[in-house]
């Protein structure tokens, strides 16, 4: 089988606080050139790996990992409402695999995802449902947090599945790097109203989804003038970890602790397991013979993220 990786950061402050025009330029230039590298590839399949935010999965149930058998988008930020375009029969077949592989994988019939979804759907294959997609969210928001062990546990269970089917497959992940916007943590909120919105804030208002999204354009807005109130990005972590999935470096990306993780480059760092579990996907399927690497990297404050885009090509023998 043939393979792709396309692993790159999200963030749902574009068009929102943009950075100066010439950064704007040079990251729309690296989805330009991963979109066309999409396209040329024409995936039969695509295994979407992201996080949520608060916005489909909720502390009243949050699995580690949930694979969807139907989908749709909540429509937050710029992305629109709509349904993915998932082949119920193979989502049903992955999950059944991957559990009888050992791993716990939650599932839904009616999963909604957000911006780390749909921005990649969005812009990197032209919208939400222009090819066929199995949407695997990973919790990385609400603690405890699965190891990057199992997650790369995750990946390979995925990515024995995918070598089955034989399909001309993309592993895309979105998410990371290094970045810690105003999400609120059920550990340390106060308010009632945020810790109902935490446990079971399904569906809000037009009006409180606005109100949510200009609390984060705002502390956005403070960050990017030299506030400290949240965490400072990390170039030098989040190149680290680019370069250790690069070179397949398992026991470097199985040692990463979560708290240390925390630590070193925030809270919302976490989303980088969607890039480990992709990366051990396509290794799994293509028994290693792949190769990755880094396509672009800048810190930009004014959209709180370490933005970074790394892409690997591999074939199964």
């Amino acid at each position: 089988m043939k393979a792709m990786l396309q692993c790159m950061s999200h963030t749902p402050l574009k068009g929102y606080l943009d950075p100066a025009p010439d950064v704007v330029t040079e990251v729309s230039n690296c989805v330009s050139t991963v979109r066309k590298e999409i396209e040329a590839f024409d995936p039969e399949i695509i295994y979407l790996f992201a996080p949520d935010h608060f916005n489909g999965f909720f502390l009243d149930l949050m699995p580690q990992f949930c694979i969807g058998m139907v989908a749709s988008s909540v429509g937050d930020y710029a992305t629109p409402v709509g349904a993915l375009h998932v082949p119920q029969a193979l989502a049903e077949a992955c999950a059944e695999s991957v559990i009888e592989s050992g791993i716990d994988l939650a599932f839904s019939y009616r999963m909604q995802v957000d911006h780390g979804f749909t921005q990649s759907l969005i812009e990197l294959t032209g919208g939400l449902n222009r090819y066929p997609v199995i949407p695997i969210m990973l919790n990385a928001v609400a603690p405890p947090l699965a190891t990057f062990r199992r997650v790369r546990q995750l990946g390979i269970a995925i990515g024995n599945f995918a070598r089955s089917q034989n399909h001309r497959t993309l592993f895309l992940a979105s998410g990371g790097l290094s970045h810690n916007p105003p999400i609120p943590r059920i550990a340390t909120a106060t308010d009632p109203e945020v810790i109902e919105r935490l446990i079971a804030g399904r569906n809000p208002t037009p009006a409180a989804r606005a109100a949510r999204q200009q609390r984060t354009i705002d502390a956005a807005r403070s960050f990017s003038a030299g506030g400290n109130d949240l965490h400072p990005l990390n170039p030098e972590w989040d190149q680290t970890f680019m370069g250790r999935l690069c070179q397949q470096d398992w026991p470097a990306i199985d040692a990463y602790g979560n708290a240390q993780i925390t630590a070193e480059a925030g809270a919302s760092a976490h989303e980088v397991r969607a890039w480990v579990a992709a990366a051990a996907a396509i290794d799994s399927a293509s028994n290693g013979n792949w190769s990755g690497q880094q396509n672009y990297y800048r810190a930009i404050p004014e959209w709180v993220a370490g933005f970074g885009s790394l892409s690997g090509q591999g074939l199964a023998q």
